[in-house]
């Protein structure tokens, strides 16, 4: 028996019951000693589980170079930079000379990628934070944050419509392996559930995200924040999806169904992101949303035609304080 499945189950033991699924991916993902994050990962891309669209290519980096120019900024805050390929990227686009008026700063987990980040960014001038608050305390609040597929990465809640309404996804580990259960459960706050749904379809709620920009956004006063990541709006994003878009990687294998228990910590799980949902928790928060489109309506000109098609895929969501606008914030957090 691994330590990971031997650590579940002791955690349901101690919690009394089957798990939700959202704690399972939590402790297979994040769990400081076997955890996938913060444990297993070495690198990303061919050498990695699976690859990020900044390993395809350098068009990603061009946009990003671009829009810190653009915007003059100063302090610009990465948050969950992999590797590092795409922050050396991005700094060897602004140039030496421009170089010197940006602080970047890069804000992740402890765990395997920071070397692999030290060997990509070696002379390059970089601050590195355990956390956005750490960031934007060393920026004074004033910065231009970004993200390319972080909101993915976080422990997603996972509910299925059943005849007599909404019931969350369980998990029940065993001698025999695991069984899934559908349990009674308060509804997060979400736009997929205003879906027009048959029974048996699923989704998948990144509530731990709404969670994480709360526990940050009262010390972010200016500037923007950039989220890239794939997925889609409502109701789009689950069209033809009735089993949701949970899944894991593994040697750049895909694993859906009970494959994704198998092995937990040793393979990356993910889930397409509900960009509704973004929109909503960022004007919970005062935000606004400035732009909002497909990934390749971004991108530079001169991106090949095939990188065009696969940014189809993902979006990008710009928003900023309403404070940058001269608007009263509209904080009204709910749940």
């Amino acid at each position: 028996m691994s330590r990971a499945t031997a650590h579940l189950l002791a955690l349901q033991e101690e919690l009394g019951g089957p798990l939700p699924f959202e704690r399972f991916m939590r402790e297979a993902l994040y769990h400081p000693e076997f955890g996938y994050y913060t444990a297993r990962i070495r690198d990303v891309g061919s050498r990695g589980d699976f690859s990020t669209f900044a390993t395809l290519g350098n068009s990603l980096a061009q946009f990003l170079a671009r829009w810190i120019v653009e915007n003059k900024a100063r302090d610009v805050i990465e948050v969950g930079p992999g590797n590092g390929q795409l922050a050396a990227q991005i700094l060897g686009e602004l140039g030496w000379w421009r170089r010197r008026s940006v602080r970047y700063h890069l804000v992740d987990v402890d765990g395997p990628l920071h070397a692999a980040q030290d060997q990509r960014l070696r002379g390059f001038r970089v601050q590195r934070h355990p956390d956005l608050a750490s960031a934007l305390r060393a920026t004074g609040g004033h910065a231009w944050i970004f993200s390319n597929e972080l909101p993915d990465a976080f422990p997603c809640r996972v509910f299925e419509l059943r005849p007599e309404g909404w019931l969350e996804l369980h998990l029940r580990l065993g001698p025999d392996g695991t069984r899934e259960l559908l349990l009674p459960a308060t509804l997060p706050e979400s736009t997929a559930f205003s879906g027009d749904f048959r029974p048996g379809q699923r989704v998948e709620i990144h509530e731990s995200y709404r969670h994480w920009l709360r526990g940050w956004a009262a010390q972010w006063t200016s500037g923007s924040i950039l989220t890239i990541d794939y997925g889609d709006p409502m109701p789009a994003l689950y069209h033809r999806r009735t089993a949701g878009t949970l899944r894991g990687y593994a040697h750049h294998q895909r694993l859906t169904g009970h494959e994704i228990y198998q092995a937990p910590g040793r393979l990356d799980l993910t889930a397409d992101v509900n960009f509704s949902d973004l929109e909503k928790w960022g004007e919970e928060l005062g935000w606004k949303t400035t732009r909002h489109a497909t990934l390749n309506e971004f991108l530079p000109a001169t991106t090949e035609p095939q990188f065009l098609e696969a940014a189809k895929a993902f979006r990008v969501l710009d928003q900023c304080p309403s404070a940058a606008f001269g608007l009263p914030p509209t904080r009204k957090i709910t749940g």
